[in-house]
């Protein structure tokens, strides 16, 4: 099963559309997850319809509109894992442990509003990645997504592919 991964995409206060090759992944995607904060209904729509299943979550800059569709905390079983999809975590300091004690059933959480990307992971196991931002890089050198896989139980195939400047 093929993951891909965003958060923040803040349309359309930090750009535009979404970087065409980000939308070049949807139709190799299995599941789209997104980590909140997305700004317009334009994009949840975009991903509802072009992609073949969507998990997402609002953020703290998503208004009603959003909030009447998404869920503050997603989950979702997906090749054999338990993932949780949620916007904020707090602080990156004692971030793994707060959110194994958090999340104490998951073996995957994705999520964002740092624009920071992250890969880590609790001493419980729990797997925590933050795609960063495919439209707001923040004081990040690039833009940022994240692919995977997931088959059996296994995560594999994290990747974070960096988006040229705009």
């Amino acid at each position: 099963m093929r993951l891909l991964l965003m958060s923040d995409t803040h349309i359309p206060l930090r750009a535009r559309e979404l970087p065409e090759q980000l939308l070049a992944e949807l139709p190799l995607a299995d599941v789209v997850l997104h980590a909140g904060d997305w700004v317009d209904t334009a994009t949840l729509d975009l991903l509802e319809h072009r992609g073949r299943r969507l998990v997402g979550v609002y953020g703290n800059n998503d208004g009603d509109a959003l909030r009447a569709r998404l869920p503050e905390i997603a989950y979702a079983e997906l090749g054999g894992l338990r993932f949780g999809v949620v916007h904020e975590t707090g602080p990156a300091r004692g971030r793994e442990a707060r959110c194994a004690a958090r999340f104490p059933g998951l073996d995957v959480l994705v999520f964002g509003h740092s624009h920071i990307p992250w890969d880590s992971t609790a001493a419980t196991g729990l797997r925590l990645l933050n795609p960063g931002s495919p439209t707001d890089r923040r004081r990040q050198p690039h833009c940022t997504y994240l692919t995977a896989s997931a088959a059996d139980g296994v995560l594999t195939d994290v990747v974070l592919h960096r988006l040229p400047p705009r």
